[in-house]
């Protein structure tokens, strides 16, 4: 599986948490002007929109994220997913639909 542009700078980023701990301490504290200084270029966030960053370095603790609810209302299936649902696709597996991810897509 080929990596983004966005996942390989998210593991960059992620390396550099682990391997410094100032680092880390200050991307938890001020994740975007940090990020923004990581990436030497501004974050392109919808207004209202913030990052969070967590530390979940801690192995013995299991830590589980609960995502936004989808707003169903503006839910849209490609063509793919719609002709699954539609009994078209019978060797595929039902699409899964997720809400906004949290990620840096459409971001930097």
């Amino acid at each position: 599986m080929k990596l983004t542009e966005e996942q390989k700078l998210l593991q960059k980023l992620i390396s550099k948490a682990w391997e410094n701990e100032t680092f880390k301490t200050e991307l938890i504290a001020n994740p975007i002007e940090i990020i923004e200084n990581f990436l030497a270029k501004s974050l392109n966030l919808p207004k209202g929109k913030t990052i969070v960053v967590y530390d979940q370095t801690d192995i013995s603790t299991i830590h589980i994220n609960i995502p936004a609810k989808p707003n169903m209302d503006d839910l849209e299936l490609n063509e793919e997913q719609l002709k699954t649902i539609a009994g078209g696709n019978q060797d595929k597996i039902p699409p899964v639909i997720i809400g906004a991810a949290a990620t840096l897509n459409g971001l930097i």
